[in-house]
């Protein structure tokens, strides 16, 4: 059968243009992995801010996670944080901005004091607040009322910092709205992905009863941080307490897997809430989850 012209001049395109694609799809191949960021959470430090910055700085990380603690002593003096920042060579990873309460009766205030945060996390050259929420009922189960009205506040909170040029993320969080792998997915559900975007802490996932690993895979394209944090049994009534990386039952090895197959490229940061054992300090428990991360996962801070 005799070919038509158009026929014969698009096989001789095709044609010519496959040593171009074969060479970038071997260049795509070859390429490394996006990087993922590194930080560490100054809330083991307590309301020592400058401390925290010079020991987070020492252990080699290159973001720091601040709270609303933060604001109160450099509220009215940014230039004097961002000073102490540029110095020790850190960005600014997160901001918490603490609760979202919606049972406040005031929702405007409650918006309104994450726009200041917001406001000042701007100056400070930071990109993204953190929220969580503190709700949850003492007693009883949680409403699925509540868990639609706590996302509705965190689009509207969304939308106002969104203005700004900052993004809200939500944070999972033990005995707050969202404890439970079951909890979280309705509030991202309610939520506008583009106005809201997700702070997983898998330590606070795990010990709600959540693999991480599936929350990396189901929520790759919320994700705009992470908490990396470990968490193993006790015997008091809590239960548990947040432990230095590699001293807990989360499958770490397994959650940075999942990391890599989503190429995710953000901030993971680790936090540890307090110090686990007595007389040991905050820099020595950084010592140690740091030292876990370079030498038994492989991992360049």
């Amino acid at each position: 059968m005799k070919q038509s012209r158009r026929s014969f001049l698009t096989q001789i395109g095709l044609l010519s243009a496959s040593p171009l694609l074969a060479s970038s799809d071997l260049l795509a191949s070859t390429l490394p992995a996006p990087a993922i960021q590194y930080g560490y959470a100054a809330i083991t430090w307590g309301n020592d801010i400058k401390q925290s910055i010079l020991d987070i700085s020492s252990l080699g990380f290159k973001g720091i996670q601040l709270r609303a603690n933060a604001f109160t002593e450099f509220g009215q003096k940014p230039e004097e944080l961002i000073q102490l920042l540029k110095a020790a060579k850190l960005k600014l990873a997160m901001y918490s901005s603490g609760n979202a309460n919606i049972n406040t009766g005031n929702d405007e205030a409650e918006i309104a004091k994450h726009v200041e945060s917001a406001r000042f996390v701007k100056i400070l050259g930071g990109s993204s607040i953190q929220l969580t929420n503190s709700s949850r009922p003492k007693t009883g189960e949680v409403s699925n009322e509540d868990l639609v009205k706590y996302a509705k506040l965190l689009n509207e909170i969304g939308k106002r910092t969104a203005a700004i040029g900052i993004k809200t993320t939500y944070h999972n969080h033990m005995g707050q709205l969202g404890q439970t792998p079951e909890e979280v997915d309705v509030i991202l559900k309610h939520t506008d992905p583009k106005l809201v975007k997700l702070l997983l802490d898998i330590g606070h996932y795990q010990q709600g009863g959540g693999d991480p690993v599936t929350a990396i895979k189901n929520y790759k394209d919320r994700l705009e941080c992470l908490h990396i944090k470990d968490v193993k049994d006790t015997s008091d009534a809590k239960g548990f307490i947040f432990v230095e990386l590699g001293q807990g039952r989360v499958d770490l090895p397994a959650v940075f897997s999942a990391l890599k197959a989503i190429n995710y490229s953000k901030y993971a940061i680790v936090e540890l809430d307090a110090v686990p054992v007595k007389g040991r300090t905050p820099l020595e428990s950084g010592q140690i989850t740091r030292d876990y991360l370079i030498n038994k996962l492989g991992i360049t801070i």
